[in-house]
């Protein structure tokens, strides 16, 4: 359960209603998810969030799928389950196949693991690391 109601179209703000048309045309869809509509009780810190994701999830030296494959594995390792869901529906619109999220899967328990093991064993890391 939401901490705070989710907002319709009906209860929004004119300030929030135009980042919402903004997510809309983006997106290409009428389609606004329950992130922006809790967000929306703040029409700043919504308007701020949606302009820096598009900015940071646009084409770049990354491509589109990778980017929403990185924000998969952060946010399960975060424990956001609402943000692994909803990235892993925007990757595999992006392309990305089972056989893709199982190996991001094993790749992202591995550096979890051997991240708790080097962190426990305190191991310095090599001069040939650094830059």
């Amino acid at each position: 359960m939401a901490t705070v109601p989710l907002l319709s179209d009906a209860d929004l703000t004119p300030e929030a209603r135009a980042v919402f048309d903004d997510i809309r045309a983006v997106r290409g869809s009428e389609f606004v998810n329950n992130f922006w509509r809790a967000l929306a009780h703040d029409p700043a810190l919504l308007k701020a969030t949606w302009e820096r994701l598009k900015v940071v999830m646009a084409p770049g030296a990354l491509d589109p799928l990778v980017k929403e494959m990185l924000y998969v594995a952060v946010s399960a390792s975060n424990g956001c389950e609402y943000c692994a869901h909803s990235h892993t529906a925007a990757a595999r619109a992006k392309g990305m196949t089972p056989e893709m999220y199982a190996e991001l899967l094993a790749v992202l328990g591995m550096a979890n693991q051997t991240n708790a093991l080097a962190n426990a064993l305190q191991v310095p890391v090599d001069d040939a690391f650094k830059e």
